[in-house]
């Protein structure tokens, strides 16, 4: 077993880590995300690092792109774009990389990669979060194709997207099995966009409703084969719940680095607070949950890289790093004490946004129903 990194594979990691900090040195306030930002990232090769390289991707496997996934999370200032891109990448690109036709892989992922091209997950719906088996979104064939209808709700990018990778019914009598993949372009017919919603953290990625209207979708953009959209959908939370919370240990680094900077030089009653106990103690806890997460992930990518992906240690990692980087960040506000609570600090930010990793992607009491299942409870 090796822990190192090779020098090609670190020094990525560097430039990466560079490269965000220089592009992106503020978080992004009061606004969402622009073109030119997103165009920055494809720039500089983050939205196609899994995408095969004949579709104009870095062709990385996930061990490879979840060490650079978590430079951009350390480097960036805004975590909201961060938390984007990895939504595009991993839960509609890698989707489309294994599981869509010829055609449809040609005609969207050179965009998808370069960030020409935004896309939006939509699989959520008002009445199915984490009970993705009964969808009210219907999918109904008809010649050449199906026709969607119904709407999904907290899309990722959504108001902001140009194709959306989504899942409805096709059999309401088959449960899971009756669920279907599909990508759609913006420009379909039918297809309506709400406006942003107002959320608490992650401000700068818009979310917000997508309705499907007597939307007609062509077969070659059906993903898999009809009742497969089940199997796809897991398919692409394991690339997410690894690769994209690596953004997470990223950030949670770059809290640590902070908290420990603050504790070093923050004096009170003549000495630095880090000398104190109950200080000192927290940010050792800290370390222990960000190495314990980092391992956790880097085994599950490791394993889908040797083709053996374990929901067990996909939903390990997945618990690990959200439950961390929410802990390491209230931790870290508690440590700058009231310059903590102000927005100036930038630490109330990253709490805001550490908050929903333990809801996105399957609650962390949906992954602790995962691990027990696996344990045979």
């Amino acid at each position: 077993m090796r822990f190192e990194w090779s020098y090609e594979q670190q020094t990525a990691y560097d430039d990466t880590l560079a490269a965000a900090r220089d592009r992106f040195p503020e978080p992004i306030h009061d606004r969402n995300f622009d073109r030119k930002e997103w165009r920055t990232l494809g720039d500089l090769g983050l939205l196609g690092l899994s995408i095969p390289v004949a579709y104009g991707g870095g062709g990385l496997g996930a061990l490879d792109t979840a060490h650079q996934v978590e430079a951009l999370g350390r480097g960036c200032a805004d975590t909201g774009i961060v938390f984007a891109s990895s939504a595009h990448l991993f839960a509609c690109a890698m989707p489309l990389v294994t599981f869509a036709t010829e055609q449809a892989k040609r005609h969207f992922l050179p965009g998808m990669a370069s960030g020409e091209l935004i896309a939006g997950n939509a699989m959520t719906e008002e009445d199915a979060g984490s009970d993705v088996s009964r969808l009210a979104v219907t999918a109904t064939a008809t010649t050449g194709g199906f026709v969607l209808n119904g709407t999904k709700s907290f899309v990722t990018n959504g108001p902001i997207s140009d194709v959306y990778v989504t899942y409805a019914t096709t059999d309401p009598h088959a449960g899971h099995l009756g669920v279907t993949g599909f990508v759609v372009p913006r420009t379909s017919q039918g297809v309506r966009v709400g406006e942003p919603f107002v959320k608490m953290g992650l401000t700068s990625v818009p979310a917000g409703t997508v309705t499907f209207e007597d939307c007609f979708v062509p077969d070659e953009h059906v993903l898999g084969a009809p009742g497969q959209g089940g199997v796809i959908f897991q398919h692409s939370m394991g690339w997410e719940r690894a690769c994209l919370f690596a953004g997470y240990l990223g950030l949670l680094e770059r809290v640590q680095e902070r908290a420990v900077e603050h504790a070093r030089t923050r004096r009170q009653f003549g000495a630095p607070i880090g000398a104190n106990q109950a200080v000192s103690h927290t940010l050792a806890d800290m370390k222990v949950r960000l190495e314990s997460a980092r391992l956790l992930l880097y085994r599950a990518c490791w394993e889908m890289d040797a083709g053996a992906q374990s929901p067990l240690n996909v939903a390990l990692s997945k618990l690990a790093v959200s439950e961390a980087a929410l802990a390491g960040a209230l931790d870290t506000v508690r440590i700058y004490g009231a310059r903590g609570y102000l927005r100036d600090a930038g630490i109330e930010t990253l709490l805001r946004d550490t908050v929903p990793a333990t809801i996105f992607s399957g609650t962390s009491d949906i992954q602790r129903v995962i691990i027990a299942r696996e344990l045979g409870l």
